[in-house]
């Protein structure tokens, strides 16, 4: 029950870094007038809430007499981006669009078009290319677009702006084909990714994001050999690796048993990491994990807080689910415990991966009283959490808690993305106890919040049919609902009839169906 890890991995490279951001802007620029360090600078990343203008902040800044440089707000933008604060970063930009004395390069402007499509979305992005000055439309701002199809996963139009950059010698570099490269790798187009490698050696050279590609592709197919070839034509041609080309191998090894290789390759890999690189301590933790090397997780925990003054809660997620997979619970509920003492953020996320160890070890009491001390110290339960508890009990066969716990976790998100093999295995629980009361209720529930189907009706004609009772109006309700009966809900109403009609003499008045389902 426990989700992949590279999503604790992936969750690092979001950390929040304002005051280490804030302190290497005002180390390296000064105001010119008045002295003192960059406050504005400091005003800017200041900006935590979105409702706030970081125009107005730059206007004001100026009245005070305060001196306004490109590079400066250059560094600013970045630094937005890294937080991932993308409003405030394109209002920068677009402040220095409209600037006289400020000159753009395309470089500024595929920096926008990247902030716009992330703040208004690729129909902003596009709207922004085309407006552009004939000369900035370059090979810059077409990879910045490109890019955006690629995030967006347009195919078409993704294929067909490559072309064109080709047609304009835009392929000089490796980034429009890594973009492409991405963009088959995600789709699984795995035979397309040999042909744009095969196509960019001959006008350009890989790089190393296109060989960290081109493994993923490999583990994908769980291909060794191949992934060895990629590697050594990598060291052939002079392309140094990096920590992510090192954690791509040693998934691989290790999905293919191969253990003394991914303790070879996670040792090339420990070497890179640094403070520079701060997400690789993550994967290097979930990797000796995955290897089942305690040693090794402990040791990487132990620099990765001493190159750190704190932890950030994708670190603590990493690590507390590392050590519940080395079957270290009483080490992951210490971490947990230390977690709750210094976060600030009391996400659940956190909290989750305890609860599901112990719903794993079929511990329910121990995991409901676990979930009300995560609410007595601040943590609200997620939609995770309650699915977590809907499916423990359902293991345990306690229909009653888990419909409690069912009803919970939709109610927790303001729009419900129907998890149907959870809704099948909830009814399934009822059918095999032929509870059509409680059947009834959970249809209620589910029209309630939207979700009413065919396979909703058909579920709770199962239940009557193992109950051997007639349910009321059936027929009726669906075309109330707009619900279409298919071949079962016509074979299963036959199969009822023809129970109830057999055992007509047994069979006492149907239970009484909730008012609700008239409504």
């Amino acid at each position: 029950m426990i989700r992949n890890l590279r999503s604790s991995v992936a969750a690092v490279r979001r950390f929040s870094a304002a005051a280490k951001v804030e302190k290497a802007v005002s180390s390296k620029t000064t105001k010119e007038s008045g002295g003192g360090g960059d406050m504005l600078g400091r005003r800017l990343l200041s900006l935590v809430y979105a409702k706030r203008s970081a125009a107005v902040t730059i206007g004001k800044w100026k009245e005070e007499g305060g001196t306004v440089r490109k590079y400066e707000l250059n560094r600013i933008v970045r630094e937005l981006r890294k937080l991932r604060r993308y409003k405030h970063a394109l209002e920068i930009c677009e402040w220095m669009t409209l600037q006289k004395d400020i000159k753009l390069l395309a470089g500024d402007y595929a920096v926008e078009l990247d902030l716009i499509a992330k703040v208004r979305g690729m129909n902003g992005a596009e709207k922004f290319f085309e407006d552009l000055p004939e000369q900035m439309r370059d090979g810059i701002t077409c990879s910045a677009l490109l890019h955006t199809y690629v995030q967006n996963k347009e195919s078409a139009k993704a294929e067909a702006l490559f072309e064109k950059m080709k047609e304009c010698g835009y392929v000089k570099n490796p980034l429009p084909y890594n973009h492409m490269l991405s963009l088959y790798v995600s789709d699984g187009k795995f035979d397309k990714v040999r042909d744009v490698i095969g196509e960019m050696k001959v006008h350009s050279q890989p790089d190393v994001v296109t060989y960290n590609l081109w493994l993923t592709v490999c583990v994908s197919q769980n291909d060794v050999e191949s992934a060895e070839r990629v590697f050594l034509e990598l060291k052939k041609r002079k392309v140094n690796p990096d920590w992510v080309t090192f954690s791509t191998l040693t998934n691989l090894y290790i999905k293919s048993s191969q253990n003394e290789k991914a303790a070879a390759t996670l040792k090339e890999m420990e070497k890179m990491a640094s403070r520079k690189n701060r997400v690789a301590y993550s994967s290097l933790i979930s990797l000796h994990a995955n290897i089942g090397d305690e040693a090794g997780v402990q040791r990487v925990w132990k620099k990765l807080k001493s190159c750190f003054p704190k932890m950030n809660d994708a670190e603590y997620t990493c690590m507390i689910a590392s050590l519940v997979k080395l079957k270290q619970i009483e080490e992951a509920e210490k971490l947990y415990s230390e977690w709750e003492s210094v976060s600030g953020t009391h996400d659940p996320r956190v909290s989750n991966i305890i609860l599901a160890a112990y719903i794993n070890r079929d511990q329910m009491d121990v995991a409901e009283t676990f979930c009300s001390r995560m609410v007595q110290n601040g943590v609200t339960p997620c939609y995770s959490t309650w699915e977590l508890l809907t499916w423990g009990f359902l293991k345990q066969e306690h229909t009653k808690k888990a419909l409690e716990y069912f009803k919970k976790a939709v109610s927790s998100v303001k729009k419900w993305d129907p998890h149907q093999r959870l809704i099948a295995e909830v009814f399934g629980r009822l059918n095999e106890e032929g509870n059509v009361e409680e059947a009834e209720e959970l249809v209620v529930f589910l029209r309630n919040v939207g979700h009413v189907s065919t396979e909703t009706y058909n579920s709770l004609l199962r239940t009557y049919a193992q109950a051997g009772t007639m349910p009321l109006l059936v027929e009726e309700r669906m075309k109330k609902d707009n619900v279409e009966l298919n071949k079962e809900t016509r074979s299963l109403l036959k199969r009822i009839r023809k129970i109830c009609a057999s055992e007509v003499s047994s069979i006492g008045s149907p239970p009484e169906v909730p008012k609700e389902n008239f409504v």
